[in-house]
């Protein structure tokens, strides 16, 4: 099992030369994470066992630790200086520590799946409790798309939530031209 580190801990051993893996998803790594993190989701983590070939001490970390912790479990096998920060993300936050954000959300994507895929699962109990028993295929019809994602690595709320105006990135004018913008000149 991998050791544990604290946030303190882990400042000073940034100085050091670990390698921070941020194993959350994209959106929620683009949401805020630690300066300098590198974000390899747990899911890729084995395919991407290469990217982590460096002599440095790793640090997973995570919203909370409970991915980072798992992560590491897959990893033990292949690495033997892993270590999970304490707290994840949330605790780095917590201790005043500044974070980059690349999203305007402050909700990650994963956790506004479970919002939308939650609420008619509630609303088709309560409505075939009160009103009529048929409210229950809601239910169904809900507990079939989240099985449907998950035997397929397929969601189509998560797609539909990815494409919402409150998750795309920000556009700023960097003064640098665009590749098509190039191009398209005469």
């Amino acid at each position: 099992m991998a050791s544990a580190i604290t946030v303190a801990q882990l400042q000073n051993q940034r100085s050091e030369g670990a390698l921070l893996v941020d194993v959350r998803s994209g959106t929620e790594f683009a949401s805020g994470h630690i300066p300098g993190a590198v974000n390899i989701p747990m899911d890729q983590i084995e395919s991407r066992l290469d990217d982590l070939a460096l002599n440095l001490p790793i640090v997973l970390v995570c919203q909370s630790g409970q991915r980072a912790t798992i992560t590491a479990g897959l990893l033990e096998p292949c690495q033997r200086n892993v270590t999970v920060l304490e707290g994840g993300t949330k605790a780095w936050i917590q201790a005043g520590l500044p974070v980059v954000a690349s999203l305007k959300t402050r909700w990650s994507l994963e956790r506004q799946v479970r919002l939308d895929a939650g609420l008619p699962v509630l609303l088709g109990a309560v409505l075939a409790l009160t009103l009529n028993p048929r409210w229950v295929f809601l239910c169904a019809f809900a507990g079939l798309g989240l099985t449907f994602a998950g035997l397929t690595d397929i969601c189509a709320i998560g797609i539909l939530l990815g494409k919402m105006p409150w998750n795309s990135r920000s556009q700023c004018s960097s003064g640098i031209p665009k590749a098509e913008d190039v191009r398209s000149r005469p």
